[in-house]
């Protein structure tokens, strides 16, 4: 896809989505990044029902420290994968606390030291707390990305590579989130919504589904 045709798709995309932000609900750096390591390999909503009590209790990381790895878990037990989240979050924790002063690091390098943080919870951190123009890639974002023809990539580090090459400058910011949004809600896994789609005329798949 071509250059001119790449700003278009963006273009309409945020035309299309007025909010382009992160389902998950935080009030602070330390909280979101607690909330995408909980979001691992589970829902935004699931996430989203245990994180509220949690983060009552445990707002900071000396907090959550305090809090400790057995009681951690009753509160995330509805989470998939919640006995290894809840020994990270609070390795996690202890690293904020006696490296970082407790503050979340604004480095990939720093965050990808951290327990239960990959390169995409890195991204997604990055992104959303400090506006960086970083675009992670989950299921959706890949999906769409490859549909409609804004990279040809076989797996999500080579989608992430050619987006941060292709996507324009002014857009990366909210690219990962209007990427999302629109997998979810119209370019759908199963089935994709092309005839409502706004980016029916540019998509490079929307053949295949029409016929």
């Amino acid at each position: 896809m071509k250059t001119k045709k790449i700003d278009e798709v963006f273009k309409r995309l945020t035309d299309s989505i007025t909010e382009p932000i992160t389902a998950l609900e935080y009030n602070s750096e330390f909280e979101l990044l607690i909330a995408v390591i909980l979001s691992a390999q589970a829902t935004d909503i699931s996430v989203n029902l245990a994180t509220p009590a949690l983060f009552r209790v445990a707002p900071t990381p000396s907090k959550m420290l305090e809090l400790g790895e057995n009681k951690l878990v009753g509160f995330i037990k509805r989470i998939g994968l919640y006995k290894t989240k809840s020994s990270n979050i609070i390795k996690t924790c202890k690293i904020l606390v006696e490296e970082h002063d407790s503050i979340i690091p604004d480095s990939r390098k720093e965050l990808e030291r951290l327990p239960g943080v990959g390169r995409k919870t890195a991204g997604v951190v990055l992104n959303v707390a400090f506006g960086k123009p970083e675009i992670p890639v989950d299921t959706h974002v890949f999906r769409v990305s490859n549909r409609v023809g804004l990279v040809k990539a076989k797996n999500v580090d080579e989608t992430e590579k050619q987006l941060l090459k292709r996507v324009p400058d002014w857009a990366k910011p909210k690219a990962h989130h209007l990427l999302i949004l629109h997998g979810r809600h119209v370019c759908k896994a199963r089935k994709p919504m092309c005839r409502e789609c706004c980016l029916i005329e540019l998509c490079e798949f929307k053949e295949k589904n029409l016929t």
